[in-house]
């Protein structure tokens, strides 16, 4: 079943006890869009993912993904999202390869070994494929790890704090695979921390605080709810981040050197 629409979310409410967790979350997600929820530590993010994963129940509200129920059709939203949590779930025993070989075999496709090949490939892992995941730098582990959440072609994975205690490179690397997830026709929902990240990847932000939406739009729909700033002239410096990737180049060493003319138009006084 498909849909316009490929999360609704419809006054979600989660309590652990005394405490209130999610207090009425509305918000939803157009098919093939980025859509990131924002909020600091604590604000519900984790707990809203793992209701629209079947892993957790709602106190009440109601949710649906790709136009099914997360509580009268668990099994139908389980074949219609992936979820990929907060650290790469990936055994670093096993090589790339026979991590993806694993997942596919799990998902009983055929030709398991052609679709880990085609995954390497997609995620530009085939010459890291036959070394041992433990071996990979952070960004390539979370690119596996993403990898191995797309194998069966879920149209919505959902992505919890995914550049959690990854370096500028890796950052990078990670921000590329989203944006070519959504070029693709896949709906990602991401929950961050990272103002910078949301305004980076997301067609739409919404803002939880204290367990509710306080805000959702578009990035230009969320500047102007300020005043509009006066224009003065000033001297851009490049952050340290800038320097930092001018220097040793967007990708990480693992997988070849920095581009030449890496620092071509950033001045740095």
């Amino acid at each position: 079943m498909t849909t316009d629409v490929a999360i609704r979310v419809e006054g979600i409410e989660k309590s652990f006890k005394d405490l209130h967790v999610l207090r009425g979350v509305e918000f939803t997600v157009e098919a093939g869009s980025i859509f990131a929820l924002l909020g600091s530590n604590g604000a519900g993010k984790t707990t809203l993912v793992r209701i629209l994963a079947t892993l957790l129940t709602a106190d009440a509200g109601a949710a649906s993904v790709n136009g099914h129920d997360v509580g009268s059709a668990p099994e139908a939203v389980r074949q219609a999202i992936s979820l990929t949590g907060q650290f790469a779930a990936v055994d670093e025993v096993l090589s790339g390869r026979e991590n993806l070989v694993l997942v596919a075999k799990l998902r009983h496709l055929k030709d398991p070994g052609a679709v880990a090949d085609a995954m390497l490939e997609r995620f530009s892992l085939t010459e890291a494929g036959g070394r041992r995941a433990g071996t990979y730098s952070g960004g390539m582990k979370r690119r596996l790890d993403i990898a191995m959440s797309l194998i069966g072609d879920p149209p919505v994975i959902v992505l919890d704090e995914p550049t959690t205690g990854l370096d500028p490179q890796a950052r990078k690397e990670v921000w590329q695979t989203v944006q070519g997830l959504a070029r693709n026709g896949t709906t990602v929902l991401l929950t961050t921390q990272y103002l910078d990240e949301a305004e980076q990847l997301a067609d739409r932000i919404a803002i939880l605080h204290q367990g509710v939406i306080i805000q959702n739009g578009t990035l230009t729909e969320l500047k102007k709810l300020l005043p509009s700033a006066t224009v003065e002239y000033v001297e851009k410096q490049p952050s340290l981040e800038d320097v930092f990737l001018a220097l040793v180049g967007e990708t990480s060493a693992d997988n070849g050197p920095a581009e030449d003319g890496a620092l071509a138009g950033k001045e740095i006084r």
